[in-house]
C-alpha cells in the first residue's frame, strides 16, 4: 500500500506562479522567431540556472552584456524587468494551498530561484511567504534535482522522506524527491493533483 502523506512539499514556478521568459520578451521583441533566438542562444535556461544556483544578477548580466553588447537592453530587462517573466498566480493551486493550510496539513516548499528575486516574488504573492519552511536553492548554492537540496529540507525541518510528498512540474525534480525516498507528484494541473493527493488519501 501507498503511505499517507502527511506533509506535502511545492515546487513554486508553473505550480504555484505562472514563469516564463517569454511573457516578457513578447513585449520587446515583434518578431517570435527572433525572441527565440535571444531565448536560445542570449539569456538561455543554462545561463539563468546560474543565478538559480546563486550568481548574482548583477554578475550574469555583465557577463551576457560582455559577450552580446548588441543586446544590452534586451539583457537587463531579464533582471530590471523580471516581474514582468510572472503571468500570475495558477489560481487552482493557490486555492488548493489555502485549502491545505486550512485543513493543517503541513506545506513545505523547495524551489530553484534566484534569493534576489525570490524576495521580490514574495512581496507580490504572499502566499509564497508562509510555507512551514522553504528551501530556496539561491541561497542554498544547491539544485533541483541534486540529492543534497531535498535532504537538506528533511534535515533542516526535521521530516522523514516517507511522510512527505513532493509537487513539481518537472519530471527530473520528481524523480530526484523519489530517489531520496520521497513520494512524488508529476504536476500538469490543479484538478489532476487534487485527484492525485485524494489517490493517496488526503480529504481536499
Amino acid at each position: 500500500m501507498v503511505r499517507q502523506p502527511q506533509t506535502l512539499v511545492f515546487d513554486i514556478g508553473n505550480v504555484l506562479i505562472e514563469w516564463d521568459p517569454r511573457f516578457l520578451y513578447r513585449t520587446i521583441f515583434a518578431d517570435e522567431a527572433e525572441m527565440e533566438w535571444f531565448l536560445g542562444h542570449v539569456c538561455t535556461s543554462a545561463w539563468n540556472l546560474e543565478q538559480d544556483r546563486g550568481r548574482p544578477f548583477g554578475d550574469a548580466v555583465a557577463e551576457r552584456i560582455a559577450l552580446f553588447p548588441e543586446h544590452e537592453q534586451a539583457i537587463r530587462a531579464f533582471d530590471e524587468r523580471w516581474l514582468e517573466t510572472i503571468s500570475g498566480p495558477i489560481a487552482g493551486s493557490v486555492d488548493l494551498l489555502s485549502r491545505i493550510r486550512e485543513n493543517g496539513i503541513p506545506d513545505y516548499a523547495i524551489t530553484n530561484f534566484s534569493h534576489e528575486k525570490f524576495a521580490i516574488a514574495k512581496s507580490h504573492f504572499p502566499f509564497l511567504a508562509s510555507f512551514r519552511g522553504t528551501i530556496v536553492s539561491g541561497e542554498e548554492k544547491l539544485l533541483k534535482p541534486e540529492p543534497a537540496i531535498y535532504r537538506l529540507l528533511l534535515d533542516r525541518f526535521g521530516l522523514a522522506a516517507a511522510d512527505c510528498v513532493f509537487i513539481d512540474d518537472s519530471p527530473a525534480n520528481v524523480d530526484g524527491a523519489r530517489a531520496v525516498g520521497m513520494q512524488a507528484i508529476h504536476f500538469v494541473g490543479p484538478d489532476s493533483l487534487v485527484a492525485d493527493l485524494r489517490r493517496l488519501g488526503l480529504a481536499l
